[in-house]
């Protein structure tokens, strides 16, 4: 007699007439209590997931079972993008839908057997970037010139300033500035000539040479003048000797913008976005404003384009031939 073979009982064992809204719940279940994942992220994406069921119930005009789910094709994920798209979901809120039914097609892969390699083929929305939050030129000024009037002693007056001056002047990151030492400070040597340029180390650890002012330099001038430490020292320290704390810097903005009754986007990173959008107005060409930002790629800095159009227009009928 043959023995009978019993199969091995497999966890997770989808039912054929399993609905695509009874798989869900299991997935849920799957990621609560084997993934572990928090009830919140629980929550988000069973939502994200329902909408796109729900989405599917009207496309396919029946509430969709498994098979459905293995049966759809890239036009019905790009068809409930475009749906979501046109009920004014930005762009972000599609991607995190995207990433949510993503999630659900590889645990029906990986636990039911249910493949779809279509939904590998469908690409994220991109997330669409606001354009840059400059300040007036002013407002730009009176932050680099004033912001150490309410520190609370020389010194720090003296380290903010200069700080400060140095991320509009020179349109540094914060955390470009705060990366210095004081070896590297823009300072000329006895009798050396020039415009002592500073090297700074970017994104991807990318080194570009960038002028600096003579504003610049000699507010970083007044601030060495009180610096305690050697050449190997953060050029700007914070009250216990260490390298300053980007959370200090964009306290004293927080408080300074409060005061003069700036707007909540006047951060430190905006005097960046000000040093760009401002050379762009006075006539400064993408390419050098691109070197001087340190950005990969051209299109990154053309989002300052878009701030000053009229200004780009005027420049346009200054010095176009036929305009």
């Amino acid at each position: 007699m043959v023995p009978r073979v019993v199969p091995p009982v497999v966890p997770h064992m989808v039912p054929p007439a399993m609905t695509a809204e009874q798989a869900r719940q299991a997935w849920l279940e799957w990621l609560a209590g084997e993934r572990r994942a928090a009830a919140l992220t629980v929550r988000a994406y069973g939502a994200d997931l329902a909408v796109f069921l729900g989405f599917l119930a009207g496309h396919l005009g029946a509430e969709p079972d498994l098979a459905a789910l293995a049966a759809l094709v890239v036009a019905d994920f790009r068809a409930f993008l475009a749906a979501r798209h046109a009920a004014g979901l930005a762009s972000a809120s599609r991607a995190r839908e995207l990433a949510a039914v993503r999630g659900f097609y590889r645990y029906l892969a990986r636990r039911h057997g249910v493949e779809n390699a279509a939904i590998r083929l469908v690409q994220t929305p991109r997330a669409v970037r606001p354009p840059p939050r400059p300040l007036a030129v002013p407002d730009a000024r009176a932050v680099a010139e004033e912001i150490g009037e309410e520190a609370r002693t020389p010194a720090l007056a003296a380290r903010d300033t200069a700080l400060f001056t140095l991320l509009y002047g020179a349109g540094l990151r914060i955390a470009e500035a705060l990366a210095l030492d004081r070896r590297d400070a823009p300072v000329l040597s006895p009798g050396a000539t020039g415009e002592a340029p500073l090297r700074v180390r970017g994104k991807g650890d990318k080194e570009r040479l960038v002028p600096v002012l003579p504003a610049v330099r000699r507010a970083i001038a007044d601030w060495l003048a009180h610096h305690p430490g050697g050449p190997e020292a953060p050029l700007f320290l914070g009250a216990r000797g260490g390298r300053l704390d980007p959370a200090v810097a964009q306290r004293a903005m927080r408080a300074f913008r409060r005061l003069h009754g700036l707007p909540e986007t006047a951060t430190p990173h905006a005097l960046r976005h000000s040093f760009a959008s401002h050379l762009l107005a006075a006539g400064g060409d993408l390419r050098s404003i691109q070197e001087l930002l340190g950005h990969a790629s051209l299109s990154t800095t053309q989002r300052y384009t878009a701030v000053d159009e009229a200004g780009l227009m005027a420049v346009w009928r200054a010095a176009h031939p036929r305009a």
